[in-house]
């Protein structure tokens, strides 16, 4: 990638960002930054959570689109990117509680304890959404991208190379490329300059270890205790899941719920086909 290459992505993504307000509540000493595009109240607002090692620049390519006539909320959950760090938990305890604290504490100061939203989620934050909708209520409908803790097999054929461990920066910029490759983009066109910066800066904000929740499942059980309409998204292409059999399971197992298989795609589909999954997320929100 040129430098020009990696200067028009800096400037995409504070373009988008330009867009949003910034706001910075805390709930019990966990400051979460939250960003708000859009301003309309007439449809309830729509929360979207991003997945491992992210930011909400997963959501950089729909964020506009999203925001057309709503209000939408991007967070940079606890432990990741801009906001504090959540508690420690003690060994054998439920690590992702007090992210779900927070960020429900956080946002019950923005919109209101009790008000109704649309939630959605990628990846690690599509286990987080279901959960976090279980916990908190008032929830209308429910997007899953390529979600985690379905707890059946992954399709993942290249090798993850760790990035913390490269000696210099030529090395973890080659090793950060490997596992976009690996883990989150199909087709090496969509492995842009954009992408690697949205990847490059998450990755180096990332404190929460996400892995082992987004691995031990508990979406079914999470899924099974909601009775609002869910929509199931993955790419045909994801790793983390062989999509068609598991889109079919998950919406068979409970009413409302609707699967889809986005062509072409990846795992970070909302990326790799902006487009579409603007198109399906829009008309499911509708």
């Amino acid at each position: 990638m040129t430098t020009r290459q990696e200067a028009e992505a800096r400037e995409a993504i504070a373009r988008i960002d330009a867009l949003s307000t910034h706001l910075d509540p805390v709930h019990d000493g966990v400051r979460v930054r939250w960003r708000r595009f859009g301003t309309d109240t007439s449809q309830p607002p729509l929360v979207l959570l991003h997945g491992g090692h992210g930011s909400w620049m997963h959501w950089l390519r729909n964020a506009e689109a999203l925001s057309a006539g709503r209000t939408l909320w991007l967070p940079d959950m606890p432990g990741f990117n801009e906001s504090d760090a959540p508690p420690r938990v003690a060994p054998g305890e439920d690590s992702l509680q007090p992210l779900l604290a927070a960020l429900g504490g956080t946002l019950d100061q923005l919109v209101g304890a009790g008000t109704p939203i649309d939630l959605g989620g990628f990846s690690f934050g599509g286990l987080t959404a279901a959960r976090f909708a279980v916990q908190r209520g008032a929830i209308r409908r429910l997007a899953l991208v390529g979600s985690g803790g379905h707890g059946t097999l992954r399709r993942m054929t290249a090798q993850m190379i760790n990035w913390r461990a490269a000696p210099d920066r030529e090395t973890e910029r080659a090793a950060l490329l490997n596992n976009l490759a690996a883990l989150m983009l199909h087709d090496p066109a969509a492995i842009d300059a954009l992408a690697f910066e949205i990847h490059d800066i998450s990755c180096h904000g990332t404190r929460f270890r996400s892995k082992e929740v987004s691995q031990s499942g508990g979406l079914q059980q999470a899924l099974g205790t909601l009775n609002v309409p869910t929509l199931l998204l993955w790419g045909e292409f994801d790793v983390t899941a062989d999509p068609r059999p598991l889109v079919a399971q998950l919406a068979v197992e409970g009413p409302a719920r609707e699967g889809v298989v986005v062509d072409g795609a990846g795992h970070w589909a909302q990326y790799e086909r902006a487009d579409e999954v603007n198109a399906r997320l829009q008309a499911f929100f509708r």
